[in-house]
């Protein structure tokens, strides 16, 4: 019967976590999800390193005063110690508990600026996207390519189309293109109020502000279609403004900004970053 009890507790576990292994890979949150999103630049796995760091520490902090507290109940009871001691002062003790936890802090607090300055801006930028927030839509811009502009609407219920891989309240009616392999400096702002632009996947997380450039970077290592989110309470529809990035290969972003640029009727510059890509290849 244990055996039983025991098998049926396994086929149980596999039941929930297989559908979230097959899942994964669509980039989107589901239900019995343990963890974060897969990572896919660089900056997203510094912080998912950084959090790993994190859970380590806590653990260790948690089992040790769970431990502490457990000997004591059973040590300092009133059966085993009837007669308490009267101690007041133990100056190792004390020093002792003053600087364990800073030594914690140092640890925690090093990579942690480490981090913060590694996320906040390219080094050197192959291209630069510029996100608008409004109300209650994203605007974008490729300076770098003649200027291509765009704007994203969350696609209702009706227009979903699930054969193309669309999905409700995250799909968008002009998804963003970027290039995989590429650093993006990407500069946000916003036209009324404050927005934030968030993408799990990307490690990207920045308020969009209205009169202020706030900047990011991003380098995507794996083609693919990313979901992100407003993250900033903005209005009434603050739940309807999706984020949709389509990665794709140097070749294919470059034939799709020509398309932009056809359809926009815009002159491609002579340093367009996507014809530039395409050559390099």
């Amino acid at each position: 019967m244990r055996i039983t009890t025991l098998l049926s507790l396994f086929l149980s576990a596999l039941v929930l976590i297989l559908p979230s292994v097959a899942m994964a890979a669509d980039n989107l949150a589901h239900p019995t999800q343990l963890g974060m999103l897969p990572a896919v630049t660089p900056s997203a796995t510094e912080i998912h390193n950084f959090h790993h760091l994190l859970m380590i520490v806590i653990t260790g902090i948690v089992l040790f005063v769970t431990a502490l507290l457990v000997f004591v109940m059973v040590r300092f009871n009133a059966k085993a110690n009837p007669t308490p001691s009267t101690t007041t002062h133990n100056v190792m003790l004390e020093i002792i508990w003053t600087l364990v936890p800073v030594i914690i802090l140092i640890i925690i607090a090093v990579p942690s600026f480490k981090l913060l300055y590694y996320v906040d801006r390219a080094k050197e930028p192959e291209m630069t996207l510029k996100v608008t927030g409004y109300q209650w839509y994203w605007g974008y811009e490729y300076p770098d390519q003649g200027g291509v502009t765009l704007t994203a609407n969350m696609l209702k219920d009706d227009e979903i189309d699930p054969a193309k891989g669309q999905v409700r309240l995250l799909s968008t009616d002009n998804p963003v293109v970027v290039p995989v392999d590429t650093t993006i400096q990407v500069l946000v702002t916003a036209q009324d109020v404050i927005h934030s632009f968030a993408m799990p996947n990307f490690g990207i997380k920045i308020d969009a502000v209205p009169g202020r450039i706030n900047e990011t970077w991003m380098r995507i290592e794996k083609p693919g279609v990313y979901y992100g989110q407003c993250s900033e309470l903005c209005g009434i529809n603050h739940a309807f403004m999706p984020i949709e990035i389509h990665a794709v290969s140097k070749e294919d972003f470059a034939a799709w900004i020509a398309r932009q640029q056809a359809d926009q009727g815009i002159e491609a510059p002579a340093n367009d970053a996507g014809a530039n890509a395409e050559s390099a290849e």
